[in-house]
């Protein structure tokens, strides 16, 4: 029964993270009530995903090939923005800042089950979210190092460790789960947890969207502003590491590359921010989810063309 009914949401996956965009916005108490438990809910997240993928799929092959491009999304990417801003003299102004964290950050969490929602093969997404989460600590600081106003390094560090510990604790007991409960999952086990999946998408993004409802409330000019940045900088990104990887010839990975380069986990840098410069990123952070969620919508038409089976 219940395995039936989260098929059933599986199908409608994608109507599931607009009805949790829907939610962020309208319902700003619950979205405050949620952010809390984002950690968590996180947690189950990848739980979730590391049970559907197994450690087979994810990690068998193609960890050196993740961590070379998780070095030039993470670290190379950054640091050249790094010194443009510096040279044009922007490195103040807060989309700027914004868009350097965005590139420094690890992929979101909910990056393979977006490659899931397009068709595409998750396990890619999934070694660089686990690679990329790993090495955060050291491609960080570079960054940090350039921009010293971007906030305090250690806490930078601090944070990124415990997401490590997250990240990592939560794959290895998916995985284990998978081995001892279900080596080869059928199809219908297999729905259901891509309907659990989405159903934590939805919860989650509703968490991330608190500052929304008060932005719109205040100026809602300054967040249509601060929405078309966002839409801009992550569909760009997307359309950009989709279209590098298909030039590579490697089309099997522009697709899961392409969600990673667009979607990243910038949340991860609110602990170390100064004042200053926390409430433009947070409405930044809010306006991000929509591109992010609606990705599985907006850029499928894009993804198909890598493998005409999706």
């Amino acid at each position: 029964m219940i395995l039936d009914l989260l098929g059933t949401v599986s199908r409608h996956g994608k109507l599931c993270l607009i009805l949790g965009l829907l939610a962020g916005v309208a319902l700003p108490d619950l979205a405050g009530v949620l952010r809390p438990w984002i950690p968590e809910l996180v947690a189950l997240l990848l739980f979730l995903t590391a049970v559907r993928i197994g450690h087979r799929d994810a990690l068998g092959v193609g960890l050196g090939g993740a961590l070379g491009r998780v070095l030039v999304l993470q670290l190379m990417l950054p640091v050249l923005c790094g010194l443009v801003l510096i040279w044009s003299g922007l490195g103040l102004v807060p989309l700027a800042v914004a868009v350097v964290l965005m590139l420094a950050a690890p992929s979101v969490t909910g990056a393979p089950n977006f490659t899931i929602l397009v068709g595409g093969d998750p396990a890619p997404a999934l070694r660089l979210l686990v690679v990329g989460t790993a090495v955060l600590p050291l491609t960080a600081l570079p960054v940090f190092w350039l921009l010293p106003q971007l906030g305090d390094a250690q806490a930078v560090l601090w944070a990124a460790g415990r997401l490590t510990l997250v990240v990592i604790g939560a794959v290895v007991v998916g995985f284990v789960v998978r081995q001892l409960l279900a080596p080869e999952l059928r199809d219908r086990e297999r729905q259901a947890l891509d309907g659990g999946t989405s159903i934590a998408l939805a919860v989650i993004v509703v968490g991330l969207m608190s500052a929304i409802g008060p932005a719109f409330a205040r100026d809602p000019l300054e967040l249509l502003w601060w929405l078309v940045a966002a839409c801009a900088v992550n569909l760009g990104m997307q359309v950009v590491g989709y279209l590098v990887l298909r030039s590579l010839g490697q089309d099997h990975l522009a697709v899961p590359v392409g969600i990673v380069s667009g979607n990243r986990n910038i949340a991860l840098f609110l602990v170390a921010l100064p004042a200053d410069t926390t409430d433009p990123l947070l409405i930044f952070i809010g306006c991000y989810q929509i591109p992010m969620y609606l990705t599985p919508i907006l850029m499928r038409r894009l993804y198909v063309r890598a493998d005409p089976q999706l």
